[in-house]
């Protein structure tokens, strides 16, 4: 009940609200029949339970105890305002209400005055000084579900998240519920349920991202697993803007807007994980569309070799991470797992000893020993504003979302070449391009000669799963599109293919790995470099030089058994 129940169980005795010889005998009677719990959190309960205390008495107690104002919820209304502030998941992680609200302050009402805490916690997060009321435990919940149209209860959401129940519903009957109510406004309570366990099913399956897409006669919901978009059962389409409603709230962005784009974060914690998913609301001719992102930190803990790396392509890796200063470019489309091969780097560079400072447009992960800074344009924060003020913060290492123009792309050059490891994120179709890319950009090829130490092309591929798989010989006809013959084949060539099995959700494969190309810039490339040579030139002294092309590195993941030919031929084109 509250957060001090000694002290609110002593004042019960002190008020004479109940006789100290009835309270003794419910904590006795807790004590056998709630060992588990804490025995004056048990009292409390089992004193209202069995009508032995009301809560209007004790929150009266309370009110005159502290010298607080009471407040009568029955009365209260919420206000727009204070709906944008505070929304339904504030309200009930916290259990509060809010009632007035200004530029400077929020006035709410809560049941516990010693829970310091939700006080300064809402007070950080709105940026607001915080002035509570008092009210009964049992007003304030009845005053969230009947304004904030919440149907269960905040145990119940938090049991949808982490699965703990063995009998919870599952998506398919939650959409069979909402499909047979008769008006959306009855449906609330199921749309909230529905939310939820759309949020956690995504989880289950390891989706990286959840797509709902209005579309003109029906609302569809799509999974991406492992790269691979999979439609799921659809909600009826008459209850498509009330879940949409829901998500915007989750997400922190504006109800009423519906004709820019909006982003927003949703966090959630599951089976003991937190896990935020990155919002992105688009306006489209038949309604908005969400995308939700979900991020994972878990993924960013994957040692190299979990990425897909080899030994071989491993230690270069690690030495060019180690380096003492230049630009390091990780390559590849939207999608292609940058972010996440940058990210690790850091984790595995991360020591006392160094100081990193990232820059980046959305700060995805958050990540410990680390300072990140988030760009905002709207304030005139860009990326190179940041890296202006992060060079003054005296880096070791400097990491850059994304180098999208001439003034950022020449800040992190500079930032380069007086002593700071700088790493960064191009979008090009293989390694080399990066050269002509900062060219094009603007930087003079002589600086890019001197400050380029190496690029890092990616793509990501589908892994046939370890667990459920079986040995293969792939035809004639099947290696000659890899640019392989039988005779070719060495005696440690390990063909898999995956078996289908609902731990895969029947497609054979589990997990995504990465196929690399890395250009490594010389004595040999600089001065090709500097002397503004095609890129044509660039590819092919890289590949004498012993540079593996994407396509190589997906056929040596083949032959080792990691993914199949299907896939390498999906996402790299063949050198010529």
């Amino acid at each position: 009940m509250t957060s001090a129940d000694e002290f609110v169980v002593q004042l019960i005795i002190d008020r004479e609200l109940v006789p100290e010889d009835t309270v003794d005998s419910v904590r006795n009677e807790a004590t056998e029949a709630r060992p588990e719990d804490d025995p004056d959190t048990a009292v409390l309960e089992m004193l209202i339970s069995q009508d032995l205390l009301t809560h209007e008495a004790l929150t009266s107690a309370l009110a005159d105890e502290f010298s607080m104002e009471m407040v009568e919820m029955g009365d209260v209304r919420l206000s727009p305002e204070c709906e944008g502030l505070i929304t339904a998941e504030m309200a009930q992680k916290y259990h509060i209400f809010p009632l007035e609200v200004d530029d400077t302050s929020i006035q709410i009402a809560i049941s516990d005055p010693l829970d310091v805490d939700t006080l300064d916690n809402i007070g950080h997060v709105l940026g607001k000084s915080v002035d509570a009321r008092l009210a009964t435990y049992t007003g304030i919940d009845e005053a969230i579900k009947e304004h904030y149209k919440i149907v269960e209860s905040s145990a119940e959401m938090s049991e949808i998240f982490s699965g703990m129940s063995g009998e919870e519903e599952s998506l398919s009957s939650v959409t069979e519920s909402i499909s047979s109510s008769s008006s959306s406004d009855d449906s609330d309570g199921p749309i909230v349920k529905f939310v939820e366990m759309l949020i956690s099913e995504a989880l289950r399956r390891r989706s990286s991202d959840i797509h709902l897409e209005p579309l003109e006669k029906r609302f569809r919901v799509r999974y991406r697993i492992d790269g691979v978009l999979q439609e799921i059962e659809n909600p009826p389409k008459r209850l498509q803007p009330t879940i949409i409603s829901r998500l915007k709230l989750m997400a922190k962005v504006s109800l009423a807007e519906k004709r820019i784009p909006q982003d927003g974060r949703i966090s959630v914690t599951s089976n003991g994980k937190e896990i935020d998913l990155r919002v992105s609301v688009l306006p489209t001719a038949f309604g908005e569309s969400i995308v939700m992102r979900i991020l994972d930190k878990e993924g960013l803990k994957l040692g190299l070799p979990q990425l897909g790396f080899f030994s071989d392509d491993q230690s270069m890796f690690e030495r060019i991470i180690g380096m003492p200063d230049g630009i390091f470019l990780v390559t590849g489309p939207t999608g292609s797992g940058k972010s996440t091969t940058l990210y690790s780097a850091l984790n595995v560079i991360n020591h006392p000893d160094r100081k990193i400072i990232t820059v980046e447009d959305p700060v995805e992960y958050e990540l410990g020993g680390i300072n990140q800074v988030q760009v905002r344009k709207d304030i005139g924060m860009t990326f190179s504003a940041a890296l202006k003020a992060m060079l003054r913060q005296a880096p070791n290492i400097i990491m850059v979302g994304e180098i999208r123009d001439k003034e950022t792309a020449e800040i992190a050059v500079n930032a380069s070449l007086t002593g700071h490891m700088v790493f960064s994120t191009l979008h090009t179709n293989d390694a080399p391009s990066a050269v002509s890319r900062l060219v094009d950009i603007g930087v003079k090829p002589f600086l890019v000669a001197a400050s380029l130490r190496a690029v890092l092309a990616q793509r990501l591929v589908r892994q046939i799963d370890p667990s459920h798989r079986e040995p293969y010989e792939p035809t004639e006809a099947e290696l000659a599109m890899i640019g392989l013959r039988s005779d070719q084949l060495t005696s440690d060539a390990n063909f898999m293919k995956g078996i289908p099995h609902p731990a895969n959700g029947g497609t054979g494969f589990k997990g995504r790995k990465g196929l690399f190309e890395m250009f490594m810039v010389n004595e040999e490339m600089q001065q090709m470099i500097y002397e503004n040579r095609t890129l044509v030139d660039l590819r092919q002294k890289a590949r004498e030089l012993g540079m593996r092309t994407l396509r190589e590195d997906g056929v040596r993941k083949v032959v080792a058994g990691i993914t199949s030919i299907s896939e390498v031929l999906h996402v790299t084109v063949a050198e010529g």
